[in-house]
């Protein structure tokens, strides 16, 4: 016995060691790949620029049109330097630019606004021709050996086709124009310069017969225009023409300081957890927390592959999963405790409790994973890289997780070093395990004697008056709208030096706004205005706060179209994810689980609604995330929660009683209970930390993650329990409907050693 003893304490150190050396090499590898990834403007610095995209013949956009206008960009955005720019295509009309830690902003705004658009126009400007039918162009030279420009002819049919019917026109000539625009160009206008440096008219060739060859601009070009020509419109031959419609510009310093701050409240918030972890559930915990850095670590591989750029809602996205990756050992820990409270061995409680916890494990994740999915189809900027993030960290919590977690465990149970030590293991006394030879019964039932339905009531009234308060509060005086909801322009300053709202007031006149909505609060200011201002009015704003103020600028543009597309996208997220859970739960469980959850969660966005009115608090795009994570969160709460309760239910022997409901639920709630908390312990604390200590520009979102953290936690308790039991109570009284047995008129004979 001393022997098998000696044996499982080697192997226990043994598996310790690896397990420890293990994490070391993790924390290694952290830095240089962490340093390798690509950070968003918002944590370098740079500038974001969404453009609204029309075809130059008022023709619908087709999605070629939009693909050659993203190649073109790409092309553009290369030739300026920049590392990892990001191009995304956004519904069929907008492409969003993000260009994190470009040095010159002017040059790259230039860059992407020069948009080269060649079309090709007879005498009357009407177009003949657009950019398709060439390749590209080539430095030349005319007949006279002047510099000129050769445009390489693709679509020779069609070129041929229209030089053709020109040829007999009055007036026979083929204008080549480059960013034309029919409000201030006109071939009547600007013939006598065509073909200079004066003029968008590049050329006017007269047509005497149809042609398909290659094309020679010619005029009194210098061989610097030529090669410049000739570049604009190799990186940018659009058939379309770019509108811009919001923009937002993000200081270096103003991203360092914001990547800083974050990166100290994740550090912080992992140590809490772990120190939580270990505290709770001894050496299983500080498996789970080995398992959490190594999840943190796969999540940013994952990411580095990807190619993925990582900016501030990524990494709030990122320290809100750990929270909730940690729930999956939480429920397997607290399923193996009831067993070991059961006076099962620990080899036994841990089988049972990790197949007993799959169930839980699975459909919460996917009903989270189902929102985050909805989050990235439907959601804009923000939003969707909040979803990206959000989407990785569940693939990588369910096989880091649950199947990795569980085999590191299984290895140290197979040790038997545990087997009387299960204080030290998982945190359960020995003298709280019942001995089942002796026929000792249970000792340890957690809240066995709290009635957490008699709570219900209160709650609900508690619920409505907070609901009621915010709505009555938003006709009275609005709700507080970003400028993502408003349209219009934002200029968030951050300044060491005391600032008064009467100075800037007199600063928003100075630059030519009648007013604006000013904001003072600790680090500096928040500057509102209506006018949607383009890139010269952002360039002079930011260089006169930086000046005056010796500050930092960040500043947002938005537009009605955005605004628009916004609002719509929200609300159809939402609509979307509820459908989403009502199908999914109602095909694992039955339709009463389902709306008794959904009427939950719009309990949790009402709440959550209702105290931003409430409290004044703006409202902008990255709060719809938050509220979409929320769905996910408060139903993988609630799923648990029913998943107990199904599973009482059908050991429940008792006829359907009202009475047996409420007794069956009120106990699933109980053995829940303890896992409820921690799980909300664990991912309050990271967002806790990141309201202390993150960074201001995702303030507001972790307000909301707060509330809805908060709200989530006692909804699933004490309403969608509450709900279930009501819906439910059609069914009190009514007997299954057994299976008709057909007798054939034949008794069935007993035979030794068949029957019985």
């Amino acid at each position: 016995m001393k022997k098998k003893e000696n044996i499982g304490k080697g192997k226990m150190i043994f598996f310790t060691i690896v397990l420890v050396l293990m994490m070391v090499l993790i924390c290694f590898l952290f830095k240089p790949l962490f340093s390798s990834l690509n950070f968003g403007l918002d944590l370098q610095g740079g500038f974001e620029v969404l453009y609204e995209v029309k075809s130059i013949d008022g023709s619908k956009m087709t999605g070629d049109k939009m693909t050659s206008t993203y190649k073109t960009l790409s092309k553009r955005i290369d030739s300026l330097g920049v590392s990892e720019p990001e191009i995304i295509i956004e519904g069929n009309n907008k492409i969003r630019v993000r260009l994190a830690g470009v040095t010159n902003e002017d040059e790259a705004r230039k860059q992407l606004s020069t948009v080269a658009t060649l079309s090709f126009r007879d005498s009357n400007d009407n177009l003949l021709m657009d950019s398709n039918v060439i390749t590209g162009a080539k430095v030349s030279e005319d007949a006279a050996g002047n510099p000129a420009v050769l445009l390489q002819v693709k679509d020779k049919d069609k070129f041929y086709s229209v030089t053709n019917k020109v040829k007999d026109y009055d007036n026979n000539v083929i204008v080549i124009w480059l960013d034309y625009d029919e409000e201030i160009h006109s071939y009547s206008k600007e013939q006598t310069y065509c073909g200079t440096n004066q003029s968008n008219c590049l050329s006017a060739a007269s047509v005497s017969q149809g042609f398909a060859d290659d094309v020679i601009i010619q005029g009194n070009f210098s061989r610097e225009e030529v090669e410049n020509l000739v570049d604009l419109i190799n990186s940018g031959s659009l058939p379309s023409k770019l509108t811009e419609i919001s923009s937002k510009s993000v200081g270096a310093s103003f991203g360092d300081e914001t990547l800083s701050k974050t990166l100290v409240a994740g550090i912080v918030s992992v140590v809490l957890v772990v120190t939580i972890l270990v505290i709770v559930y001894r050496f299983a915990g500080f498996i789970a927390s080995c398992s959490m850095l190594l999840y943190a670590l796969c999540v940013f591989f994952v990411f580095w592959v990807m190619g993925g750029v990582l900016t501030l809602p990524g990494i709030a996205a990122l320290i809100l999963g750990v929270g909730m990756a940690v729930d999956a050992n939480v429920i397997t820990y607290t399923r193996i405790k009831e067993e070991l409270h059961k006076g099962k061995s620990l080899d036994f409680a841990f089988r049972e409790g990790s197949k007993s916890s799959i169930s839980s494990i699975v459909d919460s994740n996917i009903t989270t994973l189902l929102v985050a999915i909805i989050m990235f189809i439907f959601g804009e900027s923000s939003v969707k890289g909040f979803a990206t993030m959000l989407i990785i960290t569940v693939l990588v919590t369910i096989v880091i997780m649950v199947i990795l977690n569980k085999s590191i465990l299984r290895i140290f149970v197979n040790t038997k070093f545990f087997d009387n030590k299960t204080r030290l293991f998982i945190g359960v006394n020995p003298k709280n395990i019942p001995d089942i030879s002796k026929n000792e019964q249970v000792k340890v039932v957690p809240f066995k004697n709290v009635n957490f339905l008699s709570c219900s009531r209160l709650c609900i009234i508690i619920s409505i008056i907070i609901i009621a308060v915010g709505f009555v509060l938003i006709p009275i005086r609005g709700l507080n709208l970003g400028v993502d909801f408003k349209s219009g322009s934002d200029i968030s300053i951050s300044t060491e030096e005391e600032l008064s709202k009467k100075e800037l007031t007199k600063d928003v006149k100075e630059l030519g706004y009648s007013n604006g909505d000013i904001e003072i609060n600790d680090s500096g200011a928040s500057i509102r205005i209506m006018d949607i201002m383009d890139s010269d009015a952002t360039k002079k704003a930011s260089s006169y706060f930086e000046e005056k103020y010796n500050a930092k600028v960040d500043i947002g543009v938005v537009s009605n179209i955005v605004k628009r597309e916004l609002i719509k996208n929200a609300i159809l997220s939402l609509v979307l994810s509820f459908i989403g859970i009502v199908c999914y739960i109602a095909l694992r469980f039955r339709f009463s689980y389902a709306i008794s959850s959904v009427i939950a969660l719009v309990h949790d966005l009402l709440i959550i609604v209702a105290i931003f009115s409430i409290f004044n608090l703006e409202v902008a795009v990255m709060i719809v995330a938050a509220m979409l994570a929320i769905v996910g969160y408060s139903i993988n709460d609630t799923i648990v929660l029913f998943d107990r309760m199904r599973e009482n239910f059908k050991k429940n022997k008792k006829r359907l009683t009202t009475e047996v409901l409420k007794e069956v639920t009120n106990a699933s709630i109980q053995e829940t209970f303890t896992r409820t908390i921690f799980t909300s312990l664990t991912t309050f604390v990271p967002v806790m930390v990141l309201i202390v200590l993150g960074s201001k520009e995702i303030l507001n979102f972790n307000i909301a993650m707060l509330i809805g953290i908060i709200t989530g936690t006692y909804s699933t308790i004490f309403i969608a329990s509450m709900l279930f039991i009501n819906f439910e109570k059609k069914h009190v009284g009514k007997e299954k409907k057994k299976k008709q047995n057909y007798d054939d008129g034949v008794s069935e004979k007993m035979i030794k050693g068949i029957n019985c």
